[in-house]
């Protein structure tokens, strides 16, 4: 049976040809040091798969794949790990490690991979970790969480309500609120986890020039949760003051598309999530911080089903790239966008031909989020 099987119903997507010319300040050149330094760092490897490549009618297609981070099965140890930095260093008598564990208990929400790495990072710096998990994250991945001596909360709701009450429980003393997403009133320790990822797009960067693509992607396609991944994207391809800025693309659960949903209408809205085995992408809210890059920099959004991204995953094992549904997601939705009926529209909108070189962030590997493969 075929891999790129068209979806029945229309595809949620949506155009916007303005974004190519919006720009932003660019995220601070330290980052990449700071995480160089970590013990264990190397860049996560650039795979070219031309058989991808050939299915969507383009000229190279590479996969960024985050599925072995710093020891952990996906790319959010970057954020985590500066920001926590960050935080430490304005907390001098929290850092003594050994001699004065446990002073501050970093909390955070999760729907498995931010949670896991603040847990780690925490234990490795002598710090306690309580973290706010939602319904539908997979056991492994919690107990994962557990296995990092952190404190783990599971929530009978969706996400939203997971991060409202870690948020309440970073009301007591000696606490600090380490969360992937912002608001008005929190929005430095988002802003340094965001700042963390750019070390992911400056990897790509070298390792692109490594394989001979010396004027960077045509397209970026990444995941979307509450989008700060795709803040960092969007910062690193927008605050090129000049040469040619690629068509930046974001993908979400058909059933949490809130990014896709707010870009429609041209606010930052909630929406009622469902079930997904997107877990990781599984949020009704956009970050308030991340949305004005969102806003000004996604070029399209495409929104995909379950089925899509587990197909795709399958196809991503087959090539060699473990690859978990919201990793996955990128090639399903890149897939949907560049494939089927109005596809020539959607590739012109997009700017992409037979010679593009597309770029899909591949964010977590199977150990991050566990699933069952396709039917075939």
């Amino acid at each position: 049976m075929s891999d790129n099987r068209p979806s029945p119903h229309p595809l949620p997507w949506l155009a916007r040809p303005a974004a190519r010319t919006w720009r932003c300040a660019p995220a601070p050149t330290e980052v990449r040091a700071f995480h160089a330094a970590l013990p264990g760092y190397s860049p996560t490897r650039l795979v070219e798969l031309p058989s991808i490549a050939d299915e969507l009618g383009v000229g190279r297609v590479f996969v960024k794949d985050e599925s072995r981070r710093l020891g952990l099965p996906a790319f959010k140890v970057l954020g985590a790990s500066w920001a926590i930095h960050r935080v430490l260093a304005e907390h001098p008598e929290s850092a003594g490690g050994v001699e004065a564990p446990g002073h501050l208990t970093l909390i955070a929400a999760t729907d498995g991979n931010h949670g896991r790495a603040v847990a780690q990072m925490a234990r490795l710096l002598g710090q306690r970790a309580h973290i706010f998990v939602p319904r539908g994250v997979h056991p492994r991945a919690v107990a994962a969480i557990a296995a990092e001596q952190a404190q783990v909360t599971e929530v009978a709701g969706p996400y939203d309500e997971a991060v409202h009450h870690a948020t309440e429980a970073a009301g007591a003393p000696h606490t600090v609120l380490v969360q992937d997403t912002g608001w008005p009133g929190y929005e430095r320790i988002p802003g340094w986890i965001v700042e963390g990822y750019a070390t992911l797009c400056a990897e790509i960067d070298e390792q692109l020039a490594a394989h001979a693509v010396t004027s960077g992607p045509d397209l970026v396609a990444v995941p979307v949760g509450v989008g700060s991944l795709a803040q960092a994207v969007v910062t690193h391809y927008r605050s090129r003051p000049s040469g040619r800025a690629p068509a930046l693309l974001s993908v979400e659960p058909a059933n949490a598309a809130c990014v896709l949903r707010s870009l429609a209408l041209g606010e930052p809205v909630s929406v009622t999530t469902g079930h997904t085995l997107m877990a990781g992408l599984n949020c009704g809210t956009p970050s308030g911080l991340a949305w004005p890059h969102l806003h000004g920099g996604l070029d399209a959004a495409v929104a995909v089903t379950d089925a899509d991204s587990i197909r795709a995953a399958d196809r991503l094992a087959g090539l060699g790239v473990s690859s978990g549904p919201c990793g996955a997601a990128t090639l399903a939705g890149t897939r949907a966008a560049l494939t089927g009926t109005g596809r020539e529209e959607r590739r012109t909108a997009l700017g992409l031909d037979a010679n593009s070189v597309v770029v899909l962030l591949s964010t977590e590997g199977t150990d991050a989020n566990p699933h069952a493969t396709a039917a075939h």
